[in-house]
């Protein structure tokens, strides 16, 4: 018997003014699964992102987190099992990053209670779990981009999310770095949804594919299921090679269509 979805959005769709972004889109995430959302640009990826997170209403069907349904959760409840990791934030935050994560435990706070040693334990928890306890009193700003988005996961964990939503993660990062995010994200064993733009990591680091295509999904199922040439070809306008690494990783070869239909 399948487990229930920890977060499901079930026919969700989305207009700003008279432009329809997200149409009748659906997607379930497990407890402990990694979920890739995949699209060209402009198909509704973070779109549908913000709305699992409750950041944006649907005008049409509905999210719902841990069977209830989002809009009748209050706000800090959610913040307190939904964690957002957005792209990175401007360089300019004045914070160490040891108040960076800090900034996690305020969910769990009253209006008036100020952090105390349990905060601190779990932020530095949170800390030495992405490698970076010994940069607790750095400033933020002077990070490199990889090392930002693994404080920022850090300040999740330090939330106690039991669900993350990560908005491309890897976006400005070299390669190095990018693995080294989406393994962190793979180890942590927690439900997460991640926007990404390169197939190989969602194909690599991902439990299942979302493809969406002009605001509606287009193909859903696990990586082999959906990073075939059928189901990318007409989406991305490119035919692929699907290749097994010698650690029996797939990797994905890609060609513009019209050249792979000269060499026919």
């Amino acid at each position: 018997m399948a487990e229930a979805p920890l977060l499901h959005a079930e026919a969700v769709s989305r207009s700003f003014g008279q432009n329809p972004v997200l149409q009748e889109a659906s997607l379930s995430a497990a407890p402990g699964e990694v979920v890739g959302l995949i699209g060209p640009n402009g198909s509704g990826k973070t779109t549908l992102l913000r709305t699992l997170c409750g950041a944006l209403s649907p005008d049409a069907g509905r999210v719902t987190f841990d069977g209830e349904e989002i809009g009748r959760i209050g706000a800090r409840k959610l913040a307190q099992r939904v964690a957002v990791v957005v792209q990175e934030p401007p360089s300019e935050l004045m914070l160490s990053v040891g108040d960076i994560v800090l900034l996690g435990r305020t969910p769990h706070l009253g209006m008036f209670d100020r952090r105390g040693a349990e905060d601190e334990r779990l932020a530095a928890q949170a800390l030495e779990r992405v490698g970076l306890l010994e940069k607790a009193s750095r400033e933020f700003s002077g990070l490199s981009g990889g090392e930002k988005q693994r404080v920022l996961i850090a300040r999740a964990l330090a939330q106690q999310a039991d669900c993350l939503l990560l908005d491309e993660p890897t976006n400005h990062l070299d390669i190095s770095y990018q693995h080294q995010v989406l393994h962190l994200v793979r180890e942590l064993s927690i439900t997460a949804v991640v926007v990404l733009h390169d197939l190989n990591l969602a194909a690599r680091y991902c439990d299942s594919v979302v493809l969406l295509s002009q605001g509606r999904v287009h193909a859903s199922g696990t990586p082999d299921e959906v990073l075939t040439e059928e189901m990318i070809e007409p989406v991305y306008d490119v035919s692929i090679q699907r290749v097994t690494a010698e650690d029996d990783t797939t990797q994905l070869l890609f060609r513009r269509v019209a050249e792979a239909e000269r060499e026919r």
